[in-house]
């Protein structure tokens, strides 16, 4: 039997990580700024993350939903306190299309209507009703296609001003990236945030934001929404609250009142899931890690905003994203052939930045020079043609 071919894959074999490194089966040591699309939050095999969830496995690592798990409460308990969101409710599940997928039914079991509003170059999951709010054509087959979403403009309030002034009875919820991820690391403005959540509260309709990618401190804050200062009726998560275990989840205002059977999950929020999200959730608050974020996120755009090839240098925090022109199209490859550093992308033109919260400023440095050298040996190889 084969594998279903469904992803372009570098030729690359890892079999050892650690912190920021990751090491391939011929011992060639990689720098890792892509974090397995900004998976990895506290480090490859963290010690502590190791530990926990060893511990765990030793006692019991999987009973169904049908008992209680204290571990489930201790990790709502730990996240409300780390999030800043307490008065939250937490549903546990395996991934972000999940949690949106749960999100959005919840949003309309909540308020009885159909229509979700989302945005151009929207990524929420390739599952069902999470697809047919994601703006590509390749991910939506015909069986996801559906009348109830309308996408309109990121950014455009007044689009979206327009939009609730004549359908606003009819939007069960409306659904955004705080930060664009797979779209190419788009910043949501905090005055359009601050829309939605007016429109929202006027109109009856839900706000979720999908932190999926941009969540769990990836921007500085926990949630990248949060810089608009207003908050959510629900947050989606995945990504970084397991540091590559499995684990995805939403937390849910105390306004929606949950009733028995609307959700489920066989899965979510087994004991394993909760020992790995408690550890990401331990080390983001003693190694003190949103701050570090911040810093390095901080130095990585100053630096690249100084190298005049690449353009529009954006993001917060530790997801960042910048244009390659074409003169240096074969930057990603060259950065991951020659220098070994594993970086991400976004098509046509887009590095994308997502390493763990954990990168250190040397690390940093040296992909500063890595991409200068590239660029250098790019225009060499040009005059080299043109002579």
């Amino acid at each position: 039997m084969n594998l279903f071919d469904v992803y372009p894959l570098n030729d690359v074999t890892i079999v050892k990580a650690k912190g920021s490194y990751v090491w391939d089966d011929n011992g060639n040591q990689y720098l890792d700024l892509y974090g397995g699309h900004a998976v990895i939050s506290i480090g490859h095999t963290h010690p502590h993350w190791v530990k926990r969830i060893e511990e765990q496995l030793e006692k019991i690592a999987f009973y169904s939903n049908s008992i209680k798990i204290p571990l489930q409460q201790e990790l709502a308990k730990k996240l409300g306190e780390v999030s800043g969101k307490e008065d939250y409710q937490l549903f546990l599940c395996n991934s972000g299309a999940e949690a949106n997928e749960n999100a959005l039914k919840l949003a309309s079991f909540h308020n009885g209507r159909k229509k979700i509003v989302a945005f151009n170059k929207a990524f929420h999951g390739r599952t069902s009703l999470a697809v047919s709010v994601t703006d590509n054509k390749n991910y939506v087959a015909p069986v996801n296609e559906t009348d109830n979403v309308t996408f309109l403009p990121y950014n455009d309030e007044a689009a979206l001003q327009e939009h609730f002034d004549r359908h606003g009875n009819e939007i069960s919820s409306v659904i955004i990236e705080g930060m664009q991820g797979v779209g190419g690391i788009n910043v949501a403005s905090e005055s359009f945030l601050k829309l939605i959540r007016a429109l929202c509260d006027k109109y009856g309709a839900v706000y979720i934001a999908d932190s999926v990618q941009c969540g769990y401190g990836r921007s500085g804050k926990f949630f990248s929404h949060d810089f608009a200062g207003v908050n959510a009726d629900i947050y989606s998560m995945a990504k970084g609250m397991g540091n590559g275990f499995p684990v995805g989840g939403i937390i849910i205002a105390p306004h929606i009142q949950a009733k028995h059977f609307q959700l489920g999950t066989t899965f979510g929020g087994n004991h394993l899931a909760c020992a790995a999200a408690l550890a990401v959730l331990e080390v983001m608050k003693e190694e003190k890690l949103m701050g570090n974020a911040v810093m390095v996120g901080k130095y990585l755009r100053e630096e690249l905003s100084r190298i005049p090839e690449l353009k529009n240098i954006r993001g917060r925090g530790l997801m960042i994203g910048f244009d390659v022109p074409q003169e240096i199209g074969a930057l990603k490859k060259n950065l991951l052939a020659n220098q070994k550093i594993f970086t991400g992308e976004a098509k046509p033109n887009v590095i994308r930045l997502l390493p763990s919260l954990a990168l250190k400023k040397k690390d940093a440095e040296q992909f500063i020079e890595a991409v200068k050298e590239e660029i250098e040996l790019q225009k060499a190889e040009r005059l080299m043609l043109n002579a």
